[in-house]
């Protein structure tokens, strides 16, 4: 069965990742709870990339900023869909999210996110 996935590349100062990665860990739970099958959230390490476009490159970094990127893992589209609107509805998400007053580390309008039909998996 090939899965579905949601993935995330967002730049992020520095030192806000630890800010951010306590919001992940918490919005990671409601995720699972609504069916995800997985969640990961990374930070960059080795971003060198000879001949090649670098993460900070692709995310449009600024002094100071690293880059996070991260997949929540689904069943199918079908399945994304469901569980993100289970999610969005959750009353939890509601201090993360800008639309309810939430102050997020980072500047959503800047995060890439796409949605993604898995191909190869092994």
């Amino acid at each position: 069965m090939s899965h579905y996935i949601d993935g995330f590349v967002l730049p992020i100062a520095a030192d806000k990742i630890p800010e951010y990665q306590s919001i992940a860990e918490k919005v990671s739970k409601i995720w699972m709870d609504h069916g995800a099958l997985d969640y990961r959230e990374c930070v960059a390490e080795d971003t060198d990339a000879k001949d090649m476009v670098s993460f900070p490159t692709l995310a449009g970094t600024k002094d100071g900023e690293t880059v996070v990127f991260a997949y929540i893992v689904y069943e199918s589209r079908e399945h994304r869909d469901e569980v993100n609107a289970k999610v969005m509805a959750d009353p939890r998400m509601h201090e993360f999210c800008p639309d309810h007053g939430g102050t997020p580390p980072f500047d959503y309008r800047r995060m890439a996110y796409g949605g993604f039909k898995t191909i190869v998996s092994v």
